[in-house]
């Protein structure tokens, strides 16, 4: 009887170590499902990485945009009863057609006279100053209808005086 209940309870302990032993999973498979979560963690860094360079990138982008108009003159001077564009106006001109052209948007070309000729003389002339600078900027390939033109004459000089420095600063077009 010994012998047998002896018998009997290591047969319930081979069974039991049999039992408890037995997995769903074995090891190769615990091995690949620990390299997949490896693998997908990775690839959520390399992409969250990725993001950031690209936001990094477009941010840099942005600010090189920024920094290349902040210094482009928005005001272009004239000679005496003339509306010709100088070289220096053409070259601004240039960069701001392009930003017009790239980024849509609506512009105002404010034409002005120095006092010099009679009140409608001066309104005529603003306006050929304005036109000038919507012509040009029309040449580069921006849409008219997105260039409005006025003319103030001599009405809104921004320096006062008869001298040549003061009149020089009132014959102008400024781009709003």
């Amino acid at each position: 009887m010994i012998h047998s209940l002896k018998s009997f309870l290591a047969l319930i302990a081979v069974f039991g170590l049999l039992v408890g032993c037995s997995s769903t999973k074995t090891v190769e498979e615990t091995v690949d499902t620990s390299a997949a979560d490896a693998a997908a963690e990775a690839q959520r860094a390399a992409d969250e990485a990725a993001r950031l360079a690209a936001l990094e990138a477009q941010r840099l982008a942005e600010e090189q945009e920024r920094a290349r108009y902040a210094n482009v003159d928005t005001v272009f001077y004239f000679e005496f009863d003339r509306a010709i564009l100088n070289s220096a106006a053409r070259s601004a001109l240039t960069i701001h057609a392009e930003r017009l052209k790239a980024n849509g948007g609506a512009v105002r070309l404010e034409g002005h006279a120095d006092e010099r000729g009679s009140r409608e003389y001066n309104i005529a002339l603003g306006e050929r100053r304005a036109n000038a600078v919507r012509d040009f900027l029309a040449l580069q390939g921006v849409s008219t209808s997105s260039v409005e033109t006025v003319s103030y004459g001599e009405e809104r000089p921004v320096a006062t005086g008869s001298s040549e420095s003061s009149r020089s600063q009132n014959r102008r077009v400024e781009l709003k």
